[in-house]
């Protein structure tokens, strides 16, 4: 897949006066209604001590969500728990500042945290889950902080871990068509960049980068001291290039948006030439001495997040439903399960050689969502993709109750730091984004194509509904009711903008319609 041949699909496509769309927070749900979810925050604000406050108490989370979150509903009543749970836990983390909004990534304050108690490493994280929030204060502010929020400049710790930031920038754009705020970015994205071309990057042409400064410490390949060239890293800086360059193109600076096409083109070719080591059949680590890590581990998936491969690199993808690879009966482990060293680094003190990381989870389900739509393959299937998200469901459990922590044991499903105050409500991965951008598959673009591919296996749920969507200014609602008794709206798909419908089918299958006439 070539990075000018997708520029020329999303550059300019907006049409004028997206911007101003982009500043809408939208109308009402169409299906679905508030109060038939009330309960879920209600039983949540029940059942914990609410020992730290932010911007908005849980008092106020109900409020909050009503006038914030896109609406969901299933028959498999652990999925639409936790997808309001997760926006109930989100929310704790919003914290008015001197310089506005920020997120933070855990509530108790960290001694290697910035001002405000901020940390990068989850901050791509951050703005793809949060992008679909009606209020775009949040991020505004929070993106603003990181870059300007430092008497005028960037924070001090803003490059202490390794940065997907541009790429997320630009993919929240696809959602909110927000062009000014954008273009805004675009001098402190490509600062950004530079600094790490200036610092990270080997004379091969490929970044480096410590395992702790990607936030995955004590790896089987890493290490908190080696220079290893990751394929982290390398896919980030490659998804940052191509992102600059469609802000570039957008902005007139043609010539400008070529150089960063062209940086990501070589990063492709050099992860596919050095990173992947034939032998596995797999993107690993390249070592200080230029000996691939021979360790599978999740990294090796990340360069799908970013539509980095070309065909041919599939069989990677093998390994995902494999009980030796990286299927555990509480989700996708870190490495692979066979290898030696698998959970070889003692515990409890944030090892990634092996134990289940939502962090993880959430990157390598974005590039399997990727795969899937994107990839000609017959190596996985939706059925896999929702194997995966059903684990992750049900992972984030703990005595019982919803919870969200920092890393679990693969096979207990015990929260390895669950007792620890840290790790509550831990804000290091996304979940909702995956609901809404791969499971019921809204695909966000930037023309005036509403385009769904659900992956939820045609045979598993009779119904379900996606609504309250602020996408591109309009209010989308997504359903599906196989015999049509659940929403009167008869049997079938549906995809409807701002109540009016624009597309429909007797199947549960890939959907598309326009916004506009």
């Amino acid at each position: 897949m070539h990075y000018r041949l997708l520029s020329i699909l999303f550059t300019s496509l907006f049409i004028s006066g997206c911007g101003s769309e982009g500043d809408s927070q939208g109308g009402e749900p169409y299906i679905l209604r508030f109060d038939d979810f009330r309960h879920y925050v209600e039983y949540f604000n029940r059942m914990e001590d609410e020992n730290v406050v932010n911007a908005v108490p849980n008092a106020q989370a109900w409020e909050w969500m009503t006038g914030n979150i896109p609406l969901f509903e299933c028959p498999q009543d652990n999925f639409e728990e936790i997808y309001y749970y997760r926006w109930w836990t989100i929310r704790k983390h919003i914290k008015e500042t001197p310089v506005g909004y920020i997120l933070t990534e855990f509530l108790v304050d960290r001694s290697y945290a910035d001002k405000y108690n901020m940390i990068s490493c989850a901050l791509g994280h951050h703005i793809y889950e949060m992008r679909w929030i009606h209020d775009p204060v949040y991020l505004d502010d929070y993106i603003h902080a990181w870059y300007r929020g430092n008497d005028g400049g960037p924070m001090e710790r803003l490059r202490k871990f390794s940065s997907w930031t541009a790429d997320a920038i630009y993919n929240r754009y696809l959602v909110n068509g927000n062009q000014d705020f954008l273009l805004g970015m675009a001098p402190d994205l490509e600062w950004e960049y530079r600094a790490w071309e200036s610092d990270h990057r080997l004379g091969n042409g490929l970044f480096w980068q410590y395992d702790v400064r990607d936030g995955m410490e004590e790896q089987i390949s890493g290490s908190r001291h080696e220079k290893n060239a990751r394929p982290t890293i390398n896919s980030y800086m490659a998804g940052n290039a191509v992102a600059l360059g469609h802000i570039l193109d957008m902005a007139g600076k043609k010539e400008k948006a070529q150089l960063y096409y062209a940086k990501a083109d070589t990063l492709k070719a050099l992860t596919e030439q050095k990173l992947w080591n034939p032998g596995s059949a797999f993107f690993e680590a390249l070592r200080e001495d230029g000996n691939h890590a021979r360790a599978r581990e999740a990294i090796g998936f990340i360069p799908w997040y970013f539509h980095l491969p070309s065909d041919g690199f599939e069989q990677a993808w093998s390994q995902l439903m494999d009980p030796e690879g990286f299927l555990a009966p509480f989700g996708l482990t870190t490495a692979e399960r066979r290898h030696p060293e698998f959970r070889t680094h003692g515990c409890c003190n944030c090892e990634w050689d092996g134990a289940v990381w939502p962090f993880a989870t959430s990157q390598t389900l974005t590039a399997l969502a990727n795969l899937l739509n994107d990839y000609q393959q017959s190596v996985v299937s939706a059925e896999d993709y929702f194997k995966h998200m059903e684990l992750y469901v049900e992972s984030q459990y703990y005595r019982g109750r919803p919870y969200i922590g920092e890393y679990l044991d693969e096979r207990t499903g015990y929260w390895l730091k669950g007792d620890q105050e840290r790790s509550r409500f831990y804000n290091h991965s996304t979940f909702n984004d995956l609901i809404i951008t791969g499971l019921v598959g809204l695909r966000p673009s930037a023309d005036d194509v509403v385009e769904v591919n659900p992956l939820i296996p045609s045979d598993r749920w009779d119904w379900f509904c996606l609504d309250n969507v602020l996408y591109h200014g309009r209010i989308i609602t997504i359903l599906w009711d196989r015999d049509g008794t659940r929403y009167n709206k008869g049997k079938g798909f549906f995809i409807y903008a701002d109540g009016r419908e624009i597309a429909s089918s007797d199947h549960l299958t890939k959907l598309s319609g326009k916004l506009k006439e």
